[in-house]
């Protein structure tokens, strides 16, 4: 058996050292590969998960690498990504400003910086700015690329393009300035406005230039503190031009702050008012105008009214003596032998043509001055049809006319003033049965129309009307070429018509064949059934009277009037009246001196009376406590409507309008004479 060797202890202690420091710097290495795979983990994290996409291009432009960041930006898979051309994810309209970016990039050292849209593969896109920096490969060049998605960015810097635009499009001046009053900025109509076309020398502008001293001192003492002090301040202005001339503003002046409230800048807002001001001081001129001529007009109408009205007095007055005396005779006693009754009627026929000429011309007054007071009310339609049957069947039948009422349902009631529905109802069933032909007919129809409206339809069978005629039938005074006709007419009965149907809040219109007939028609509104009147609530004197009773007792008249034709006039009515004793007296004072002495029961007044007034000697008549009791008719030939309203007001009993209706004047006397008996 052989012996070991033997240990050599320096040797194997060397060798344990470099064992000892072997293991020191394997678990150096470790370590070192650790942090180097840690620092490997963060970069990758970092790269890929930073918050802007990064992509590396060859030279040929396909992407080689790119992070996921990226990726999403294009909202494209890496691996479809991975050896794609960069520049088919350009936009059009952008692809050839990349081509010459890419190959700069290539060709030159540094960083390039370019923005361009992105096309995605689903159609959308987005702003991108792309950092790009060449980078040296083992064999060829590469470019690294970092993408930011800049869209909010180009929307803001849009939004504050477009902003910019509008202000400086707009068509008032626009200005800022700092809180020390200095300018920061005008728009292109300020410079406009103030005739300065050269930057430089709007730079120069300051707000003393701008407005003349008054205006100046405005902004100054009135405008910049009120807006510094409750934001806003509102006036008008103007502003000095180049040439010197002034310009009428709007003007505005506003604080703005930051979002803490913070005071930073101020702007100004001026509007060229100068048209508006040129059509505001046409519109005071044109004013004016009218106020003057409204002034002229009214003058003249109310000439022109005062005129109507003394013709109406001076006409009325002969006429009251030719119709009242043709009455007379009429109806008097002996008898009129046959020859003398056809003059007398001849004589009353014009004597009535001419009163109701004088009547229509009035009323067509009234109305275009408009002082017609209406009073509408409920009224049956049945018993307006009735009158109207009444009064005109007989006229209806000395023309061999037959004329019929169709039925009427009792429930119809129209809104209408009843003397001025019966005065229209006239006018047209007048015509129709005057312009129809012989032997003709003329119907009349109510019915209720959709718009829960009154129809009445009066129809005859005359000769028609041409459409030129239909075209001219409202005019004043036209008759249509009727004029040498045997029918006589005034040509203002169908104006008066229509403008009483308006007033009533009606309507008017016809339809007409040539040679079958015409037929005219209204329209009115419906109304409601008024409720029945309460007898217990009317007095038992006067559900007693009895309406036109005559009292035979023997009473007294003093009929007051300077008109020697219209005092006969009433005495010879009264020579058919025995029981009432007249006696009268040519002017109003002696009329009040022989009321105070005899204390007539009835006293008749003239209202136009030499010296004083009818309306004057009543009113003395009525503060007497002689005299107040007795009930006085007024007889005129005022027949204008404001006179006839003024003599109600004053307290006359009644007032009746010259040419007398003998029938209608014994009525009211005895009306009166009643009221004498029930008051004793």
């Amino acid at each position: 058996m052989s012996t070991p060797p033997p240990v050599d202890s320096k040797r194997l202690h060397e060798r344990r050292v470099l064992q000892t420091e072997l293991e020191i710097q394997n678990e150096e290495l470790r370590r070192i590969q650790i942090e180097l795979e840690e620092t490997r983990d963060r970069y990758i994290d970092l790269y890929e998960f930073a918050p802007i996409g990064y992509l590396t291009l060859t030279r040929e432009g396909l992407v080689s690498e790119v992070n996921l960041t990226c990726t999403a930006l294009f909202g494209v898979d890496r691996k479809k990504l991975l050896n794609r051309r960069f520049d088919s994810f350009i936009a059009v309209r952008d692809k050839d400003r990349w081509n010459r970016h890419f190959v700069n990039v290539l060709t030159l050292v540094g960083r390039k910086v370019c923005e361009l849209l992105i096309q995605r593969k689903d159609g959308s896109s987005f702003h991108a700015q792309l950092d790009c920096q060449k980078m040296k490969a083992i064999d060829t060049p590469l470019l690294r690329i970092a993408l930011t998605d800049i869209s909010e960015r180009k929307a803001a810097e849009a939004g504050r393009d477009n902003l910019l635009r509008i202000i400086e499009d707009s068509p008032d001046f626009i200005g800022t300035m700092d809180l020390q009053k200095h300018p920061l900025y005008h728009n292109i109509t300020a410079h406009r406005m103030l005739g300065l076309d050269d930057d430089t020398e709007m730079s120069s502008v300051e707000i003393k230039d701008v407005h003349p001293k008054w205006g100046l001192k405005k902004v100054l003492e009135e405008g910049i503190p009120e807006a510094l002090n409750v934001g806003i301040w509102r006036g008008e202005n103007a502003i000095l031009n180049k040439d010197g001339n002034l310009i009428p503003v709007s003007q505005v002046i506003r604080l703005h702050c930051d979002e803490s409230g913070n005071p930073q800048f101020l702007s100004t807002n001026m509007r060229d008012i100068s048209e508006a001001k040129r059509l505001e001081q046409q519109l005071v001129d044109n004013i004016t105008m009218l106020e003057v001529a409204k002034a002229v007009a009214e003058k003249a109408n109310l000439a022109k009214s005062d005129f109507i009205s003394s013709m109406s007095h001076e006409l009325r007055t002969p006429l009251n003596a030719i119709l009242g005396f043709s009455q007379l005779l009429e109806s008097g006693n002996p008898q009129l032998v046959p020859g003398q009754i056809l003059k007398v009627q001849q004589i009353s026929k014009a004597g009535w043509y001419l009163l109701e000429l004088i009547n229509e011309i009035l009323d067509l007054a009234v109305i275009e001055s408009g002082k017609l007071a209406l009073s509408p009310e409920p009224l049956s339609l049945a018993n307006i049809m009735l009158e109207c049957q009444t009064m005109f069947e007989p006229l209806a039948l000395k023309r061999d006319i037959h004329i019929n009422f169709l039925p009427v349902d009792s429930n119809l009631f129209v809104h209408a003033d009843r003397i001025r529905l019966k005065q229209v109802m006239t006018n047209l069933l007048s015509n129709a049965i005057k312009y129809n032909r012989e032997h003709g007919s003329v119907e009349v129809h109510c019915s209720v129309t959709k718009a829960d409206r009154i129809r009445i339809s009066i129809k005859d069978c005359g000769v028609g009307l041409t459409p030129e005629k239909l075209s001219r039938l409202f005019q004043p005074f036209n008759r249509l070429g009727q004029e040498s006709g045997a029918v006589e007419g005034t040509g203002i009965g169908l104006v008066v018509t229509r403008r009483l149907v308006d007033l009533m809040e009606g309507a008017i219109g016809v339809e007409s064949t040539v040679g079958v007939g015409s037929e005219f028609w209204i329209e009115l509104r419906r109304d409601d059934i008024p409720q029945p009147l309460d007898k217990n609530n009317l007095s038992e004197e006067l559900l007693e009277q009895t309406p036109g009773q005559e009292n035979k007792a023997r009473r007294t008249l003093l009929y007051v009037e300077d008109n020697p034709a219209n005092l006969m006039l009433v005495e010879q009515i009264m020579v058919e009246h025995p029981h009432i004793s007249m006696f009268s007296a040519r002017d109003a004072n002696h009329g009040l001196a022989l009321a105070r002495a005899h204390c007539p029961d009835v006293i008749l007044m003239d209202i136009n009376l030499p010296g004083m007034s009818g309306i004057e000697a009543m009113n003395i008549l009525r503060k007497d406590q002689t005299t107040m009791h007795i009930p006085i008719i007024a007889l005129s030939a005022n027949a204008m409507l404001q006179d006839i309203e003024k003599a109600q007001e004053a307290g006359f009993f009644c007032y009746l309008t010259k040419p007398i209706k003998i029938i209608e004047f014994m009525n009211r006397l005895n009306e009166a004479l009643a009221f004498v008996e029930n008051g004793k």
